[in-house]
């Protein structure tokens, strides 16, 4: 453990994988350690921004949280963990990789991005690829924890990814089946909850006499047919603080990132959501709920009435806007202002197609026009009367002088 791992892949023995020079000046840690007391814990009260606007808006992440990203393979989810990594660039949040089982050529590919991203100095990547010993793929996870340990145990906030579960509780069940261990259900040793349960349990935000660090853990699991009720997910749902769920239907769709908004929920992190958001999208997640529902009805050509008909309008807009691409986060302060001018109408006459337009119109606005109103926002501040009218008035007159349309209104 120790400052001079940053910016180094590393296998979980402390070996470079990345042709730089040896590590030296270290600290030696011991792997399994015990998880942070009660006392020693403070409420999660700090957001961790992740940049994607379905998640910062919808699911909300606090440090000190355990948020599982699930789905099926190919639907994104560490792409979801990367953008949440490269949007703590600016935010002094160490991060840490750890890749358990993965192809040699995808961890290639995160550490490019990273690489080209600037986002690398301040992370460690920690590998244990597919072609590694069972038993190296077993300890990889733990050992990653510790070094993320000695940086919140010195004040700083710390988030890690663990890529991917699934592929650990496979390894351990190889150690325990060599090892005669009686097997259980899908032939997993009877320990299994308790592997997870003791490496998730060490990520907390710590009181301020504890050093009041952060450790932020988003751990990875994969699904088989959308089948959540398998066994090692439903152990990790149960053991985390929430899910953020990702569609192979909504990816199919091109509704990227493919968040299913109806199966993810994040237990803590709207305690330490930022006041604005609140303000902007406090009923979002219910109107677009029935808007799936009023979309799902009005595939079967039934007549629709006025109020019908403008809700799945707005609701077609909402998903329009949630939409992001990758490795492209969005500040906080911008998400707001698109999330406020989407619930006052200001979009609702435009096309669906204009709205990717308008999208750059608003963020714009919000960045050249109104940076001290963006700061107080990022800062924690609440988005007053006066402030709402005076960015809603600009956003209006921005969308009208940029896009063509017979009329721009909203309430």
């Amino acid at each position: 453990v120790g400052q001079r791992l940053l910016g180094r892949v590393i296998d979980a023995s402390g070996r470079p994988l990345d042709d730089g020079e040896p590590l030296h000046d270290l600290e030696r840690w011991p792997i399994e350690r015990a998880a942070p007391s009660i006392i020693e814990r403070a409420p999660v009260s700090v957001p961790m921004a992740t940049g994607l606007k379905s998640v910062d808006a919808l699911v909300p992440i606090g440090r000190g949280q355990r948020e599982l990203i699930v789905g099926d393979r190919q639907t994104g989810k560490t792409s979801l963990a990367l953008d949440t990594i490269l949007n703590q660039r600016s935010d002094d949040v160490v991060c840490i990789y750890c890749a358990i089982g993965q192809r040699a050529s995808a961890v290639v590919r995160v550490v490019q991005t990273l690489r080209h991203s600037g986002a690398l100095a301040n992370s460690i990547v920690v590998v244990a690829s597919g072609d590694d010993p069972a038993g190296l793929q077993f300890i990889t996870p733990f050992a990653a924890t510790t070094m993320a340990e000695w940086f919140m145990r010195r004040g700083r906030d710390v988030l890690i990814v663990y890529d991917d579960l699934t592929r650990h509780a496979r390894a351990y069940r190889e150690l325990s089946l060599l090892l005669r261990r009686p097997p259980g259900r899908e032939a997993f040793p009877g320990d299994i909850f308790y592997l997870h349960s003791r490496l998730l349990e060490r990520s907390a935000r710590l009181d301020a006499r504890a050093g009041g660090g952060s450790l932020t853990a988003l751990p990875i699991v994969e699904t088989q047919a959308q089948n959540l009720s398998a066994y090692i997910p439903t152990n990790l749902v149960s053991i985390t603080d929430g899910q953020i769920y990702l569609s192979p239907d909504l990816q199919h769709k091109a509704v990227l990132p493919a968040v299913d908004l109806g199966k993810s929920v994040s237990r803590v992190g709207s305690r330490a959501q930022l006041p604005a958001y609140r303000e902007v999208a406090g009923d979002l997640r219910l109107s677009y709920a029935q808007f799936e529902e009023l979309e799902a009805f009005a595939r079967f050509g039934t007549r629709l009435d006025e109020s019908t008909r403008s809700a799945i309008e707005r609701g077609r807009r909402a998903r329009e806007v949630l939409k992001q691409r990758e490795h492209e986060p969005i500040p906080a302060s911008e998400q707001i202002a698109l999330l406020l001018a989407l619930n006052r109408g200001l979009l609702d006459r435009l096309d669906i197609d204009q709205i990717s337009k308008a999208e750059q119109v608003i963020q714009a606005t919000m960045r050249d026009s109104f940076q001290p109103l963006s700061q107080e926002l990022e800062l924690g501040g609440r988005l007053d009367e006066s402030s709402r009218n005076r960015l809603l008035e600009a956003i209006r007159a921005a969308l009208a002088d940029a896009i063509p349309v017979a009329e721009l209104s909203g309430s």
